[in-house]
């Protein structure tokens, strides 16, 4: 294992100010509902920055240590025909970066992500980033909470997922089954036995999922969704790629036991290979950590030799 590496900053770092642009009625939506659909957050030229963007982390032109440059002759296609997903590619690309800390969502997610807790201060931070591109063809995820892989200590974790192409029932759009957050239970998980419709990850099951809903938005669109609302993707049945650049959030005031070694108690385990987005970090004493200059590829299938040499 490599060793941690923390950088240590100043206690009194500068509260982040972010617009705030969502009025109460969807912030009460959110809350009852445990997600929500915001049109036009990302205008076209931010959309074509990262479908371009995409093909330079895929294509290795980021300094990292898990990628080789791929060969000139490769089309882009050929790139990222086999990519369902990338794992934290703002970890080597100030693209992706950028959009993690975008004004305008950053300024969605200090009104929603600790919405349900009495005397929040809208300060917000991230953990992780995925960049879906879903070929055509490719499988979806079957049901599942976030909450299970990410936990928090308030309930707060919130994705925020940016629609980069118009997302349908037939490209693979997102189904959640409204206020299945509400009481906070995380439900069991299965294998699905479906591997032609879904990826590797297990399902969670135990509830009515005859209520979901399709969550069908136009390119540009933000959907935010709480760690515990139950939702799905299926198989991408089009002909055209549903990309998908999702960032994970949660309240600045949580600690963070997630991905850590648990030295003593569980109760003090908090990750800090994160970024303060919105308000304050106030555990800013505690330095963060280092974040490793590689990225995870998931594909449905072995990516060919070919894109190798």
């Amino acid at each position: 294992m490599s060793e941690r590496k923390l950088e240590m900053i100043s206690v009194d770092s500068e509260a982040i100010d972010v617009p705030k642009h969502l009025n109460p009625d969807q912030v009460d939506f959110f809350v009852n509902q445990g997600y929500l659909v915001v049109p036009d957050m990302i205008d076209v030229n931010e959309l074509d920055e990262l479908k371009r963007d995409v093909i330079d982390v895929a294509r290795g032109r980021y300094p990292c240590e898990n990628i080789e440059p791929l060969a000139e002759d490769i089309t882009d296609q050929e790139v990222i025909e086999k990519i369902l997903c990338i794992h934290m590619p703002h970890y080597i690309s100030p693209v992706i970066e950028k959009y993690v800390k975008h004004p305008k969502i950053c300024g969605a997610l200090s009104q929603l992500t600790g919405a349900h807790i009495p005397f929040w201060d809208g300060s917000v931070k991230c953990m992780q980033s995925m960049y879906f591109v879903k070929p055509p063809q490719f499988q979806g995820q079957a049901w599942h909470q976030d909450e299970i892989y990410i936990p928090t200590r308030d309930r707060s974790l919130i994705g925020a997922w940016i629609a980069i192409d118009d997302a349908d029932k037939k490209n693979g759009c997102l189904y959640v089954i409204p206020g299945s957050h509400k009481m906070g239970y995380l439900y069991p998980q299965r294998d699905h036995c479906k591997p032609e419709e879904f990826d590797f990850a297990p399902e969670s099951y135990g509830f009515d999922e005859t209520v979901e809903i399709p969550v069908e938005v136009e390119a540009g669109s933000l959907v935010f969704f709480n760690g515990y609302v139950l939702h799905r993707s299926r198989k991408n049945l089009s002909d055209v790629y549903r990309r998908v650049l999702v960032n994970h959030y949660c309240n600045a005031w949580s600690l963070l036991p997630w991905a850590v070694e648990v030295d003593g108690s569980i109760a003090k385990t908090d990750n800090r290979r994160i970024i303060p987005v919105a308000g304050t970090d106030p555990y800013a004493w505690k330095g963060y950590e280092h974040v490793p200059k590689n990225v995870t590829m998931r594909d449905c299938k072995a990516r060919q030799d070919s894109l190798k040499k």
